[in-house]
Order: structure tokens, then C-alpha cells, then sequence
């Protein structure tokens, strides 16, 4: 005997199925610094990208399935390459790409029983801070305008709460990235992410013609010793301003 599921119902289980199956990876961090953009993975995997460039200025970040936000990848890839042919490559843009998206993941979620499990970034670099654009997605195709930072998948919200407290506009490269990786160890309590755990890609835009460039294990941990150097060299002249206070004042 058939039974009756209300629509309300039924969305709200494919809301929580998705968001199970989010939760279940490890979170990705997005955040602006000085010269751009920064994407920042907790992923060891060299084969498995959750990172990516789409075209000229664009990037791309996903967490969730990795099939099913790599077909989201390509498709988005062939959208910006088609219309890059027959208009202008300066008609491709994060907006519309991230319209594309929204309207496949709301068809797929609506449509179908099973929707998609990831949850998108697409990023594009301006000339300078206040141009740049950030659109997060989620499974159900709404999109947000973000600003300075993002946090998704995984344990998102304690991720979330520490870059809310650490970060800051205008930072270096070095800084942001120590920051983003604070905030991805925040998932597990005793965890210590070193470079080769790290997936990390930058859009720069210093850089000509693609700005897109994804990092080394090596560069990625000299930026990291360089950030941990610059933060101890801050905290001794701190300390040493402090105590030359406290002698002026004994003496």
C-alpha cells in the first residue's frame, strides 16, 4: 500500500541527507589577503583536487562527493570556455558561473531523490579587495555573497568561529595561511596539520594573464615557518617593549 509523504517532509529529508554527508569530509577555507585570494584544504590527497582554477580570475573550491563536484567542476569549465569563444573572455564571470550553479543544484535537489552532497566556492580576483567576489553555494542551489572569509564542510562552525576571531583585513599571505590552517585544525582537537597534509592554491592579482597558482608542499611550509617566525619575532618585541616599560617605571 502506497503511503503519503508531504513535499515538506520530503525536502527536509533530503536537506539533512545532504548536510550528513557534508559534514562527514573535512572542511575547506576560503579568505581574501592583501594580494587576493586564498583557498586553504585539509586534504593529503594528491590525486582528489578540492581545489581548482576555471578560468582567467576564477577558482573553485568544493567539499562533499568528490564525483559529484568534480562533474560540477567540468561543467563549469566548459560554461566559461564557451562563452569565453563567443563573447568576451571579460563576460565570464564568478557571478555567472555561480548562477549556473545554483540553477542545476536547485533542478538536481528539487528533481530528483537523491540530491548532491557538496557545497561550492567560486571566487573571483579583482583589481583590488573591494572588487573581489566570493559566492558560496549549497546543496540546494542558494547562494550567499560572502566577504572576507568562508568556512564549509566538515565541522564548519567551530572553523568558522576561529577565523571570525583571527582574521583581519589586509593580511600577508603568510599570515592568512597560518591563520586558515588554526582554523582547520580546530576540527579535531589534537590535530597538527603539517604542508603535505594541505592543499592550497592562491589567486594573485599581482600575476599575469592566469592568476590562478596552485602552491607546493614546500612553499607551503616556508610560508608557514616564515608566519610562525614573524609571529614569535612580534611576541618578543612585545615583551621586550613591556619590560623596558616596567624598568622605566621601577626606576
Amino acid at each position: 500500500m502506497p503511503f503519503y509523504v508531504s513535499p515538506e517532509q520530503q525536502m527536509k529529508d533530503k536537506a539533512d541527507y545532504a548536510r550528513k554527508g557534508i559534514a562527514r569530509g573535512r572542511s575547506v577555507v576560503v579568505l581574501q589577503y592583501d594580494d587576493g585570494i586564498l583557498f586553504v584544504a585539509d586534504n593529503p590527497s594528491r590525486a582528489l583536487h578540492k581545489i581548482s582554477e576555471i578560468y582567467d580570475r576564477i577558482a573553485f573550491a568544493a567539499v562533499g562527493k568528490y564525483n559529484e563536484f568534480e562533474n560540477l567542476r567540468l561543467g563549469g569549465v566548459r560554461y566559461a570556455d564557451v562563452n569565453g569563444y563567443q563573447y568576451d573572455r571579460r563576460d565570464v564571470t564568478a557571478r555567472g558561473l555561480a548562477n549556473v550553479y545554483a540553477q542545476s543544484l536547485g533542478t538536481i535537489f528539487t528533481e530528483t531523490n537523491k540530491p548532491y552532497e557538496v557545497e561550492l566556492v567560486v571566487a573571483e580576483v579583482g583589481d583590488d579587495a573591494e572588487t573581489d567576489q566570493i559566492y558560496r553555494l549549497t546543496f540546494d542551489g542558494s547562494v550567499a555573497d560572502e566577504h572576507g572569509y568562508v568556512a564549509m564542510g566538515g565541522q564548519a562552525d567551530a572553523v568558522a568561529q576561529v577565523l571570525k576571531d583571527r582574521y583581519r583585513e589586509g593580511m600577508p599571505l603568510a599570515e592568512a595561511l597560518r591563520v586558515a590552517v588554526r582554523a582547520l585544525e580546530a576540527q579535531d582537537a589534537d590535530r597538527h596539520l603539517e604542508a603535505k597534509s594541505l592543499e592550497v592554491a592562491v589567486l594573485d592579482r599581482n600575476r599575469e594573464h592566469r592568476l590562478f597558482k596552485a602552491l607546493t608542499a614546500e612553499r607551503i611550509g616556508r610560508l608557514l615557518n616564515e608566519a610562525e617566525d614573524g609571529g614569535a619575532g612580534s611576541a618578543g618585541a612585545s615583551g621586550a617593549s613591556e619590560g623596558s616599560a616596567s624598568s622605566d617605571e621601577d626606576g
